[in-house]
């Protein structure tokens, strides 16, 4: 039986394990959405997902890459609509997640003349994928599309096929034995990779030879937590988590000292500047003025992108390869450093008693209260605390991602993830209903900013009305923090540059989240206290269906730094003194978090109160 071009790419796309697209229609890919409806007429395609803009289909790509391993799949038409998703590829770019974008062109002989929805997509899009072709003839598309996933898959990138929409409906017949015609496989790749033994046995050699070592752990670590976690005992090393690499390793791990950097722990600083060996396991980490300095510690990185190895500390060792294989290949030939007295143990024992101590802190600066607004920092914390199993949590950029470092704590089989290196507004909405549509019997939380929400998250919630029947489970809980401001921005213009902030690009305009919630039919609660924070949240989590909960913040909560920096306070200071608008607020709100972050630390150092 015949098949056209489109027919064919459905069915190659499922031999792929596709089963889910993320989609936005047009004339410049009509044919095959045509293909896609009537394979869904007659019970045999792929389930299609329709949200409100072409961006956020490929946010969704990427988020399902990121959440269930697979290849992420997102479709749209020609130029405008092919426009709109390079910022969900970009984010899969610089998160290293396979992604492949099927983008609709007008016809063959339309291209180069000018015409209406004609660009050049393949000049486009060659920054931003590590392939990009247009399939010309029924007989490339075989190559051409199991070329796309087995590159995306290796190079962890998106992979971009062009379609012309003439070539979409030609006759499409198994390609032959002929001079220039390729006929490929739909095997994966193997990408458990292992770096070579004498490699491996230097890697257990500088090991061996530390006794104060840190474990440096990012989202290329996924899917080998048991193994680090066997590495790190027995060893006695202290463990950090990257922001994305937070759900890598368990919160309840006590020698895990969660975050390093601006949104991290002082036990994570600590670790860095004390270290005498620092192992780097899957993570991009990019802030040098984190890492150890030159000379303090010795150094190994492994990871599955080559060209990543040795790019942010000069490691005497780097190993190329896949973190699970070459943990377990070390492994045996590491020593036991796991007993009581041994250099190593006391280390790991230090990390964890000082993490304590910080956890202490954190709860301390939760309870802070502010004239302004409620405490951000107490909202993100209460939901923290209702957290059921299984669930996922999304964050956006912006101060929502500090107090998500902070105060988020994801216990084994929970899930957490937000745009890392792209680090793009918006995209903690579309993560969280990808991951309803990745895990429909478990629930999901987004934390946002309100700038980020207005930006195209909110319309999404339309997108959530559209399928949320779909879902076993039906809990997502959308928590944004309403405080009016760009906050973020705001702060970096006073940190960072020392200028005040400047409402005209900061202020974002007040609306009801409450209510635009309640119009979808939605629950929705507006949280104006601190004394309503915990049963707001208590709610939402007891309620199987969509909840918004409308946070008014302060937004003059100082994201504050584990260690505040000469550089940090004298610019702030100098923002002030230029006349920020909120100059009397930062100044009374910044005193009571840092009079709150003095006290918990002298508290911890004399060991006063519970610190268990």
């Amino acid at each position: 039986m015949s098949q056209t071009v489109s027919e064919f790419v459905i069915h190659r796309l499922q031999k792929w394990g596709v089963s889910r697209i993320f989609g936005y229609p047009g004339d410049g890919i009509g044919a095959f959405d045509g293909a896609l409806g009537k394979t869904d007429r007659n019970g045999t395609g792929i389930e299609y997902v329709r949200p409100t803009h072409e961006e956020i289909c490929s946010l969704m790509a990427t988020a399902h890459a990121k959440f269930t391993g697979e290849v992420g799949v997102c479709v749209a038409t020609s130029s405008p609509g092919a426009f709109h998703m390079l910022n969900g590829l970009y984010d899969a770019q610089m998160d290293n997640q396979p992604v492949v974008a099927i983008l609709g062109q007008q016809g063959l002989a339309s291209v180069g003349t000018f015409t209406q929805q004609v660009s050049d997509l393949e000049r486009v899009f060659a920054d931003v994928s590590c392939y990009t072709e247009t399939i010309v003839s029924p007989d490339q598309a075989q190559v051409v599309i199991d070329t796309a996933f087995k590159t995306a898959m290796l190079r962890k990138q998106p992979a971009v096929v062009i379609l012309p929409h003439d070539v979409q409906s030609l006759t499409w017949e198994e390609p032959g034995a002929e001079h220039w015609v390729s006929r490929s496989s739909d095997v994966a790749p193997s990408l458990a990779i292992t770096p070579p033994a004498d490699e491996i046995r230097k890697m257990a050699d500088i090991i061996n030879a530390g006794e104060k070592i840190t474990f440096l752990v990012g989202a290329g670590a996924r899917g080998a937590t048991d193994l680090v976690l066997r590495a790190a005992e027995k060893v006695g090393a202290g463990v950090i988590t990257a922001l994305r690499g937070k759900d890598v390793v368990p919160s309840d791990v006590p020698f895990h000292t969660q975050q390093l950097g601006l949104l991290g722990s002082l036990p994570s600083l600590h670790q860095v500047q004390r270290c005498d060996t620092i192992v780097l396991l899957g993570t991009n980490y990019p802030y040098g003025e984190y890492m150890p300095k030159t000379g303090s510690a010795r150094g190994i990185q492994v990871d599955i992108r080559p060209e990543m190895l040795g790019l942010r500390y000069p490691t005497e060792l780097n190993l190329w390869g896949d973190v699970g294989a070459t943990l377990e290949a070390v492994l045996p030939l590491l020593s036991d450093k796991s007993a009581e007295g041994t250099p190593n143990r006391e280390w790991q024992e230090e990390v964890a008693a000082e993490m304590v101590d910080w956890e202490h802190e954190m709860d301390a600066q939760a309870e802070v209260g502010y004239s302004d607004g409620v405490n951000p920092r107490r909202v993100i914390k209460a939901v923290n605390d209702h957290l059921p199993e299984g669930v996922t949590v999304t964050c956006d950029a912006g101060t929502t991602a500090d107090w998500y470092g902070h105060h988020i704590r994801l216990r084994r089989g929970m899930h957490g993830d937000m745009s890392g290196r792209l680090a793009t507004m918006l995209a903690a909405m579309p993560y969280a209903v990808a991951a309803k549509f990745a895990f429909p019997d478990k629930p999901a939380v987004c934390t946002i900013g309100d700038g980020a929400f207005q930006m195209l998250g909110m319309n999404e919630l339309i997108t959530v009305k559209k399928y949320m029947g779909q879902w076993e489970n039906k809990q997502l809980v959308v928590v944004i923090m309403h405080n009016d401001d760009l906050g973020q921005v705001s702060w970096e213009m006073r940190t960072e540059d020392g200028n005040p902030m400047w409402n005209g690009s900061q202020d974002v305009e007040t609306m009801d989240y409450a209510g635009y919630a309640e119009l979808l039919g939605f629950r929705g609660v507006a949280v104006r206290s601190d004394d309503d924070v915990e049963a707001a949240v208590a709610a939402a989590f007891a309620h199987d269906g969509v909840t918004v909960i409308d946070a008014y913040v302060s937004r003059n909560v100082p994201p504050l730094p584990p260690h505040i920096t000469a550089e940090y306070a004298i610019n702030t200071a100098k923002s002030l003194l230029k006349g920020d608008p909120e100059e009397l607020s930062v100044v009374v709100d910044s005193a009571k978090a840092m009079a709150t972050e003095g006290v918990e630390r002298v508290k911890g150092a004399l060991h006063i109160g519970d610190r268990k």
